[in-house]
């Protein structure tokens, strides 16, 4: 699909009116994004008890080595396990991404991703929110774009698969088996102002 090229002919270049929004592909993945950092730690990297919980999920070498590679030395690792000092906030930044990076790629390891997002067969209802249409001039508005609800199953493997290679191209593919079960009108949800999972 690499975009859905062609999908907006009747209207012409999606944008070229002023309407606002991006590829389906791409908002997926900042729907998985989401779902990823809600279902983590809730304590802001700001609070003890934040950094305390990142600590202790990133007590591990691979969770040293994700530090490392965020710019953390070891002598400042060493004495934040030790209890002996406590992030700077320079540090902190690089404490949050850490932990995030290495949460992101435990749920991707384990599977729970996908099974979390696949429901056992049943999928999840997505929403999917048409491009923002209110600055596009007066006559050239694409007429009967509403909000859409449809279940989807049987991509999340591959969703998930394409989200963590940061595959652009496999994502637009995927985009474009899902809106394809809307109706003849799906061309008009190739590009869209957001989407939402429900998971």
């Amino acid at each position: 699909m690499a975009g859905s090229p062609g999908l907006w002919a009747e209207w012409g270049e999606w944008q070229k009116y002023n309407a606002r929004g991006l590829k389906g592909g791409q908002a997926l993945v900042l729907e998985l994004n989401r779902i990823v950092y809600q279902s983590g730690i809730s304590s802001p990297i700001g609070s003890k008890r934040g950094q305390n919980a990142r600590l202790r999920y990133l007590d591990s070498k691979a969770g040293r080595d994700e530090l490392r590679a965020q710019g953390v030395s070891d002598r400042a690792m060493k004495a934040w396990f030790k209890g002996k000092s406590r992030p700077s906030k320079a540090n902190l930044d690089r404490l949050d991404a850490a932990y995030w990076m290495r949460r992101r790629a435990n749920l991707i390891r384990s599977g729970w991703l996908k099974r979390h997002l696949d429901n056992n067969g049943r999928g999840r209802n997505v929403e999917i929110y048409p491009v923002d249409q209110s600055a596009v001039v007066l006559g050239r508005e694409r007429p009967n774009l509403t909000d859409r609800s449809i279940t989807v199953r049987y991509v999340w493997a591959d969703l998930v698969d394409a989200w963590a290679a940061q595959d652009e191209s496999a994502l637009d593919e995927i985009w474009d088996d899902i809106i394809t079960d809307l109706d003849s009108d799906y061309a008009a949800y190739a590009y869209v102002s957001a989407v939402g999972i429900s998971a």
